[in-house]
């Protein structure tokens, strides 16, 4: 699972990194330095969640970033479909590495014991 989710996360860091130029362009963002100080702030705390994705409350503050990531919609409109769209490769990414988890455990069980 945290393969999925480190990747997940990553890549949206780098589109918000991407979605800086078009909100300080845009003109629906009085603060183009404020702008700019928060998305790289944003991205930062997605990167730094991959590395906390080892302990068992790291998916809620992925949880809690997809919801940052939305709002900003708020400022740049096209962000809407951009988070909506991590937030469901996030749910995704979860609920497909939870499967695979299970299924290595299960293979792990029935394999032989090595000697």
């Amino acid at each position: 699972m945290k393969v999925l989710c480190s990747a997940v996360l990553s890549l949206e860091a780098i589109v918000v990194l991407l979605a800086i130029p078009i909100a300080t362009t845009n003109g629906s963002v009085e603060n183009t330095a404020l702008a700019v100080w928060l998305g790289f702030g944003i991205a930062l705390l997605l990167l730094l969640t991959v590395g906390l994705l080892r302990r068992p409350w790291g998916i809620t503050v992925g949880w809690v970033l997809q919801v940052v990531v939305l709002a900003i919609g708020f400022f740049v409109p096209a962000m809407f479909i951009v988070g909506g769209i991590f937030a469901a490769l996030w749910f995704v990414s979860i609920w497909q590495g939870l499967r695979i988890d299970a299924i290595k455990a299960e293979r792990a069980a029935q394999a032989p014991p090595v000697v």
